[in-house]
């Protein structure tokens, strides 16, 4: 199903999400656009309000996130009380109808929700984590927990650990992507590592079991993340109709992940977290 309840909530919200080729997006089945308030210095927001204006789509079709204020982790400054009381403000006065967190770890959001709880506010449904085959602790270990106490959900962001997973980079850094670009130093450094250097050896090998599933390596490293305990959502970022629609294809793969192909894909791996939970979903 193309379709997930957010954590524990009543929002159904499409298990794959992004904020651009909306049109092509909302066709296919995608309900769910996601944007913050410093994305373009505001103008997202705008864009996205826009587009959505345009489009004229019953209102109660789709489903906007955006990123305001002390809900993100830089400015959070253990602030918990005044954060759950202004996201309640902002629930009960109509603007929105859920709240949750980004990038807080699960001993953050446990203390939102005991406010929530003990203040009769309203709790987080949803965090906000990075999730790809080199990043998973929080999601594999940390989520699923909080998923079956409180009902917290995972909306992960990063599946293609920023088009390092597609292959691009497989040869060296072209001229026209991300890592060569200015501001993404970091990127470039981080391929460029002895870690990035086994990773990108890893990929490699990855993309030999994508062609067995005869399925793109995009593909194979989204349907990863939905196959994950908990995680109700994965943001996907696009620059054009064909690889939001090889993105799409991903759910397609989700039900040739079984068991073991999840084992070998963990031994090949080699980071698969300390007491996760098995969780392969079809």
């Amino acid at each position: 199903s193309l379709c997930r309840n957010l954590g524990k909530s009543g929002l159904r919200v499409s298990c794959l999400g992004l904020g651009d080729v909306m049109t092509v997006a909302y066709d296919s089945g995608v309900n769910l656009f996601d944007t913050a308030e410093v994305y373009a210095s505001g103008r997202a927001e705008t864009t996205l309000g826009n587009i959505l204006k345009k489009k004229g789509w019953r209102r109660s079709s789709y489903v906007v996130t955006t990123k305001i204020y002390w809900g993100g982790h830089d400015l959070l400054i253990l602030m918990f009380s005044e954060v759950v009381r202004a996201m309640t403000f902002v629930i009960d006065q109509g603007m929105a109808m859920y709240w949750g967190t980004s990038r807080w770890n699960a001993v953050e959001i446990m203390e939102a929700y005991s406010i929530a709880r003990q203040f009769n506010l309203v709790p987080p449904v949803c965090e906000q984590a990075e999730y790809h085959y080199f990043q998973r602790d929080k999601v594999e270990l940390h989520l699923p927990e909080l998923y079956h106490k409180i009902g917290v959900g995972a909306m992960t962001w990063s599946p293609l650990a920023c088009g390092l997973l597609t292959g691009k980079y497989n040869e060296g850094i072209p001229k026209s992507s991300r890592a060569a670009m200015k501001g993404y130093a970091w990127l470039k450094e981080r391929l460029c590592s002895d870690e990035g250097k086994k990773q990108l050896s890893k990929i490699k090998e990855l993309h030999l079991l994508a062609d067995r599933l005869t399925c793109t390596p995009a593909q194979l490293a989204i349907a990863w993340c939905l196959r994950s305990e908990g995680v109700s959502s994965v943001l996907l970022g696009v620059s054009n109709t064909e690889q939001l629609l090889e993105n799409l294809g991903s759910i397609r793969v989700l039900s040739q992940l079984t068991p073991p192909l999840i084992t070998e894909m963990d031994a090949l791996l080699g980071n698969k977290p300390r007491n996760a939970k098995r969780e392969v979903r079809s």
